[in-house]
C-alpha cells in the first residue's frame, strides 16, 4: 500500500511529529508539507498532521483534510498549546473528522507542542484569553521522546502500515 504522511507546521512541532510517522512506515512512502502535497487519491494510506488555529485545524490543513477520498485510510496527528484531552483538543480533533468525514479515520492522536513566548505574550493580551492559554507553560519542550514514542504506537497497535 502506498502511504503519504502530510503535515502543516507552524513552530516545528507538527513536523516533528510527521517525521516520527514518516520513519516508521514501510514499503513505498512520502512525506510533504500541505503546501506541496500531492492528490491524496493515490494513496491507500494518509498520515495528516496539523497545528490548532482558533480550536480548530490550521486552515492549510483544513482544506487539504476535505480532499480526502471516500474510504480513504486516514491516520490523524496534531500538536497544541492546551492540554491533552483538554475540551480545546478535543474540540480541534473533532472539527478534524468532520472534514476527513468521506475517508476512513482509523486512529487520532495528539499532544503539546511547545507555544513560542511571542505567542503567549501576544494572546495573554486578549480578551477573553484563549482557553489554552493555561496549559501553554506545560507544554514546553514538547513534542518529547514520549510523544515521539507515541505518535508511532498508536500505528503499531491498529497494525496500520
Amino acid at each position: 500500500m502506498k502511504s503519504l504522511v502530510v503535515y502543516s507546521s507552524e513552530s516545528g512541532n507538527t513536523r516533528k511529529l510527521a517525521e516520527a510517522v514518516y520513519e516508521f512506515l514501510s514499503g513505498d512512502k512520502e512525506i510533504a508539507t500541505v503546501a506541496d502535497a500531492p492528490d491524496p487519491a493515490g494513496y491507500g494510506f494518509v498520515a495528516v498532521g496539523f497545528w490548532l488555529k482558533a480550536g480548530q485545524p490550521d486552515p492549510d490543513s483544513q482544506a487539504f483534510l476535505a480532499r480526502l477520498k471516500e474510504g480513504q485510510e486516514v491516520y490523524l496527528f496534531a500538536s497544541h498549546g492546551a492540554a491533552v484531552g483538554s475540551v480545546h483538543a478535543e474540540n480541534g480533533m473533532k472539527k478534524a473528522r468532520e472534514l476527513a468525514a468521506k475517508a476512513h479515520v482509523r486512529a487520532v492522536f495528539s499532544c503539546p507542542g511547545e507555544v513560542d513566548a511571542k505567542i503567549i505574550e501576544t494572546a495573554a493580551q486578549k480578551n477573553p484569553l484563549p482557553p489554552w492559554l493555561a496549559d501553554a507553560p506545560a507544554a514546553k519542550g514538547h513534542p518529547d521522546a514520549n510523544d515521539l514514542k507515541m505518535v508511532v504506537r498508536m500505528l503499531m497497535e491498529l497494525g496500520l502500515p
